[in-house]
């Protein structure tokens, strides 16, 4: 492709409100466009970046024995209303009527619709198992937009879903996709981790989310610094080894702690109607994601200061309606001290199960760094990632709640059993973006680069220049992507654009035309080599390969 008939609109200034590298450099090298907030146009150098991106996808995925299939992205209420998500899954579904006054919605997933696909088709364990994929505009209306293409109001995304007649196929077909995963990432460039994950609004069980490793990512990662364990730090497990102290339990009373004893506070939570206590100690923070999850409720709120007056909540004195939950790091707590907020008042020698009811412990808190780490290996640290995949079992989740059954060997009715694996196909390109680049511009690796080769005509005005700089991309462009900077630019702009857009190799065409010489730079290492254009085979091939 020759630059000069190519839309690149480059920028000199960063828009004021790019807070982030990849969202800057993708700006200033006319890869993106933004429309609206959290709302992109893909311009040529994009598209084709994101192009890369989902063929090795489909290739990994077709790999698997997945089938690609095309589903929309206006979707019907009445199948979100089948599996109650329609009211659960809150604001940021984009919802809209028809004429005839009929509720649909923009797809932000697509169980359902999958599920209202297979459910009439999937019937007999014969058919079993399958596996179908889609790569399609997805959208979620973000409370805050930000971080470019990393969190959206539309994005593009690769979702899969299989079923299967048992657990045990369910679970070998996760490994699967967990491998598949694995390879895209690697392909793509990225640097990465797998870790434990929380399901969320999808429910199910087991799963896990890849994690583009970069200091700007949302996501907070604990990991060990002795193993390959890794968790999202909503789900990492925390270990308690203290102790009970042997003492006696003190009279329970009004007063200061001397700053000797161990302190315990407690959040109130509204979940499923039901007024939910939770003690931790006063140096661990609450993790609400856990709390969730060991309530079995779909959704769980804070209650605000005047919201817990209202229910009269007593620390000492709870009625038998209330839930108290304790974290297991308040069980070995022996006359603690604890700030009642409803009364602001202070009390010294409190014992969890004797003063405050609590009589069920679970891990609650949320990991720290120094932790030990869950695997009984090394101490925790943590890092920040950007979520590129998720994958999960689902199990009967969406099966049961829609009547999608199968028989099986014996003739027996059974829901279908379902895994769902998704990957953000846009949010890549940004974290690719986002951990390629130096202070010059993008540095996108061979796999994904929207062309493999950037020949420039240092002077587009001298013909020798011009004409072997044509002789090249005449010759290359049979065996590689190759664009052609053929415009009438100082060479200092055509050298700094071309950093910025950041083709793996440059190939510049200058004074040494004549003598048939020409100069290659990799952008990755700044290495510049000087070589006769009979050489140029073997220098193009060692480093595209490299």
């Amino acid at each position: 492709m020759k630059q000069s008939q190519m839309l690149i609109p480059t920028l000199k200034e960063t828009p004021a409100d790019a807070e982030i590298a990849s969202h800057r450099l993708l700006l200033r090298a006319g890869f993106i466009r933004q429309n609206a907030s959290g709302i992109y146009s893909y311009l040529p150098l994009g598209l084709r970046v994101l192009q890369k991106i989902e063929k090795i996808i489909r290739e990994e995925m077709n790999r698997t024995g997945a089938q690609e299939l095309l589903m929309p992205a206006i979707q019907p209420a009445e199948l979100w209303h089948e599996t109650g998500r329609w009211d659960v899954y809150g604001p940021e579904l984009m919802r809209l009527k028809d004429r005839h006054n009929r509720d649909f919605a923009l797809g932000a997933t697509h169980e359902e619709l999958i599920t209202s696909n297979v459910r009439d088709e999937l019937n007999s364990y014969k058919k079993l198992p399958m596996t179908l994929y889609q790569i399609q505009t997805k959208y979620r209306d973000e409370k805050r937009p930000r971080f470019g293409l990393l969190r959206g109001r539309e994005f593009i995304m690769k979702d899969a879903y299989s079923f299967h007649a048992d657990q045990e196929d369910l679970d070998k077909q996760y490994q699967i996709m967990y491998d598949a995963y694995t390879k895209v990432f690697e392909r793509c460039g990225l640097e990465f981790r797998a870790v434990i994950a929380d399901s969320g609004a999808m429910g199910g069980k087991d799963t896990h989310e890849f994690q583009a490793l970069a200091s700007v990512g949302e996501d907070l990662i604990a990991y060990s610094d002795s193993s390959d364990y890794a968790a999202n730090i909503e789900m990492a497990e925390v270990i308690t080894a203290d102790e009970r102290p042997n003492v006696d339990m003190l009279p329970l009373t009004e007063g200061k702690d001397n700053g000797q004893r161990t302190g315990l506070k407690y959040v109130c939570f509204k979940a499923n109607e039901k007024l939910v206590v939770v003690y931790v100690r006063e140096d661990d923070e609450i993790n609400d994601v856990k709390v969730k999850n060991v309530l079995e409720a779909d959704m769980i709120e804070v209650l605000s200061d005047q919201e817990r007056a209202e229910t009269g909540f007593d620390p000492f004195q709870s009625d038998s309606e209330t839930i108290i939950l304790a974290d297991n790091g308040v069980k070995n707590v022996v006359n603690g001290t604890l700030h009642v907020e409803e009364t602001n008042k202070d009390y010294i020698n409190v014992n969890p199960e004797r003063d405050l009811g609590v009589s069920v412990y679970h891990d609650l808190r949320f990991i720290k760094e120094g932790d030990p780490s869950p695997d009984g290996k090394g101490r925790i640290k943590f890092a920040r990632g950007i979520e590129v995949g998720q994958i999960f079992k689902l199990g009967t989740k969406y099966s049961e709640s829609m009547n999608a059954v199968f028989l099986d060997e014996n003739g027996r009715s059974r829901p279908l059993i379902m895994g769902c694996y998704g990957i953000g196909v846009s949010r890549t390109l940004s974290a690719v973006a986002e951990q390629c680049h130096d202070e010059n511009g993008l540095i996108w690796p061979v796999s994904v680069a929207p062309f493999e080769l950037h020949i420039i005509a240092v002077n587009a005005k001298n013909e020798e220049q011009m004409t072997l700089a044509d002789r090249l991309y005449e010759k290359y462009s049979a065996r590689y992507e190759v664009l052609l900077d053929d415009r009438k630019e100082r060479a200092g702009v055509k050298f700094a654009e071309s950093d910025l857009i950041g083709c793996p190799l440059r190939i510049t065409v200058g004074k040494k035309a004549t003598d048939g010489v020409v100069e290659l730079k990799v952008r990755k290492t700044g290495e510049v080599i000087e070589c006769s254009v009979d050489e140029l085979d073997h220098v193009i091939s060692a480093h595209l390969n490299d």
